[in-house]
């Protein structure tokens, strides 16, 4: 069930149990990118799922889910099996399917993000980003790309300058997006939408030259933290491109200078 208080996120991404842990679900057109529904966006899907099966530890901690082929708009079911439930957390699969077709299954633990003890200790570096007024709006792209990623209006995405030379025809070659981002429609962040932030941005092999989109193979997501409200800067990287393979790393740092979440996926290397 949704209600008109909720963010557009929380309406695109509801589930409705049908019994035995089953959950169905409407998978929106607009959350689309190179002709399938994001993978982020599935993810939040499955998350969303898999905490109504568990509302005592209903935030993911962390999940890995591999996807076996491209979804796309319309109905979909979610089947949810508990695993193991104790004090804290709850170790639980999902699968995600449509027209009897298998399209993600994923392995979860959830828990309760509040409880968790806040000290910090990290060698990680908050990227350092110019104001948000002053990188470049996603949405101002070329027409090209954004008919073919209807999901960046869904979202307020910032690249920074130093990392938007793709552009414009001229990717820097450090295989490095950086930048902010928020809900198109203004809503503060939650765990779930940090699921969907980890797998927003263009691939990260637009800045080395590689201009098609890249299917994910896997993705695992480690949620850290309750984000702060306000903006959440973004740092997207790749070390290895081998095999017609590449891994993307990213990282989510909140407004009050946290790492909130991190991720890393394998992806399939799109052709020069």
């Amino acid at each position: 069930m949704t209600d008109e208080t909720q963010s557009e996120f929380a309406h695109a991404t509801a589930v409705t149990p049908r019994g035995d842990a089953r959950f169905s679900a409407d998978l929106d057109a607009r959350w689309k990118v190179g002709g399938a529904v994001n993978g982020g966006y599935l993810l939040g899907v499955i998350g969303r799922a898999m905490a109504q099966t568990v509302p005592t530890t209903p935030d993911p901690l962390v999940i890995s889910a591999y996807y076996l082929g491209p979804s796309d708009s319309g109905p979909a079911e979610v089947a949810v099996r508990t695993i193991r439930t104790g004090r804290s957390s709850a170790t639980l699969g999902a699968d995600l399917s449509q027209a009897g077709q298998p399209k993600i299954t994923a392995l979860a633990t959830f828990g309760s993000l509040g409880a968790l003890p806040d000290d910090v200790a990290t060698s990680a570096q908050r990227p350092d980003l110019p104001d948000p007024d002053d990188c470049i709006p996603m949405a101002e792209g070329p027409q090209e790309f954004l008919d073919s990623a209807p999901v960046v209006f869904r979202y307020d995405m910032r690249l920074d300058p130093a990392t938007a030379g793709f552009a414009a025809g001229r990717p820097s070659g450090r295989g490095l997006l950086q930048g902010w981002i928020r809900l198109a429609d203004g809503a503060d962040p939650d765990p779930l939408a940090l699921l969907a932030f980890l797998d927003a941005f263009p691939p990260v092999m637009f800045d080395l030259g590689r201009f098609n989109w890249a299917p994910t193979m896997e993705l695992t997501a480690h949620v850290r933290a309750n984000p702060a409200p306000g903006w959440i800067g973004v740092k997207v990287q790749t070390r290895n491109i081998a095999g017609g393979m590449f891994e993307e790393d990213c990282e989510l740092w909140d407004s009050a200078g946290r790492l909130v979440a991190q991720s890393r996926q394998l992806a399939r290397q799109p052709r020069a």
